[in-house]
């Protein structure tokens, strides 16, 4: 049976920029992705954030962290959300509820409305004592894609609420197939233009710092769920797998301005108590899909990651594996720092 594409059936056209495999070529495993309806033509992802260093502050963060997860449930909240924690490099607790919307016109009368756009413009925001940040992203669908190792998911991130999943897809397991993926690559290069700008604040100052992206900033959110592995697939996940993965994860987040890399955050579920879920997954804004993957490509931690998955692949059972990549339009970003330190986020890169 012929493969089929990653790119759905009502994005596709004409090339005039080919794919890096012929039309015969055959991955070595079947992967997926995800699928939504026509009608689905632009996506919100909004990473909300609340900061913190020390035990004696975490009372306070997660007070604030819970007056973000009531907002939610004001009209036009968020189709669903993921709750994640990490410890930054500076020592900083981070919680974030990554919010997610498939009409941006629900989005935007939830974010305009009084009781949200008022708290996050209050001045009280600076007294608390904690950091909050809002990173929100606005890919059309033709900047958009997803991969999955399993047909029948778990669906992870906006996935959820597409709720499809293709047929075994052509454009995966070669360098290159994440920008054949992109259906706005069949025409484009998305060579990214101008550079990040601050608008508002002063970084190094703290206050209230905003930030303005630029042409096709790249993110990708690349997942793991080991919560069913049990035995030899466990052992190969904690042992072979996470290990040089959590040193790249590493790297990106200390050095990875060198790469091209804005920031990185290695992401840990947890539920609506705190209690943290065998799941996890990198974010990570990129200058440019180029410049993710140039270190994709060429840095010797993802290139272990990428020579350890393809060498166990068909012994992987229940390791479920996605990601899902975006590039962005000037306009369809919004990043905005409160009380955090001058390494958070894109501030570190301004």
């Amino acid at each position: 049976m012929p493969l089929d594409s990653s790119i759905p059936s009502h994005l596709r056209c004409p090339r005039t920029r080919t794919r890096r495999v012929s039309d015969s070529w055959n991955p070595p495993v079947p992967m997926y992705s995800a699928r939504g309806e026509e009608s689905v033509r632009h996506l919100v992802m909004a990473y909300l954030g609340v900061q913190s260093k020390g035990d004696e502050m975490k009372g306070r963060a997660c007070a604030a962290f819970q007056n973000i997860l009531q907002s939610f449930k004001q009209p036009d909240g968020p189709a669903r959300h993921d709750l994640v924690q990490f410890i930054d490099g500076e020592g900083h607790l981070n919680l974030i509820a990554v919010a997610y919307w498939i009409d941006p016109t629900s989005y935007d009368k939830w974010n305009e409305s009084p009781v949200i756009s008022n708290w996050w413009a209050s001045d009280d925001r600076l007294k608390e004592g904690v950091g909050y940040f809002r990173e929100v992203l606005r890919p059309r669908m033709e900047q958009f894609e997803t991969i999955f190792t399993h047909e029948h998911g778990p669906l992870e991130g906006v996935s959820i609420l597409l709720g499809g999943m293709s047929e075994p897809i052509i454009e995966h397991g070669y360098w290159g197939s994440m920008r054949d993926r992109l259906p706005l690559s069949q025409t484009d290069t998305l060579d990214p233009s101008g550079s990040l700008t601050v608008k508002e604040g002063t970084p190094a100052l703290g206050g209230r710092v905003i930030v303005g992206g630029h042409q096709n900033v790249a993110l990708i959110r690349s997942g793991e769920d080991w919560s069913l592995t049990e035995g030899e697939e466990r052992r190969t996940w904690f042992e072979d797998i996470e290990p040089v993965l959590h040193e790249g994860m590493n790297y990106l987040r200390d050095d990875g301005l060198e790469s091209g890399c804005y920031c990185n955050r290695y992401l840990h579920h947890m539920d609506e108590n705190g209690n943290p879920l065998e799941k996890g997954f990198g974010y990570s804004l990129w200058r440019s899909i180029t410049n993710l993957e140039q270190w994709a490509e060429s840095h010797h931690t993802h290139l272990q990651i990428f020579v350890t998955f393809n060498r166990l692949a068909k012994k992987f059972k229940n390791l479920t594996l996605y990601h899902e990549v975006s590039i962005f339009d000037a306009a369809n970003q919004y990043y905005e720092y409160i009380n955090c330190h001058p390494k958070t986020g894109l501030l570190r890169a301004v």
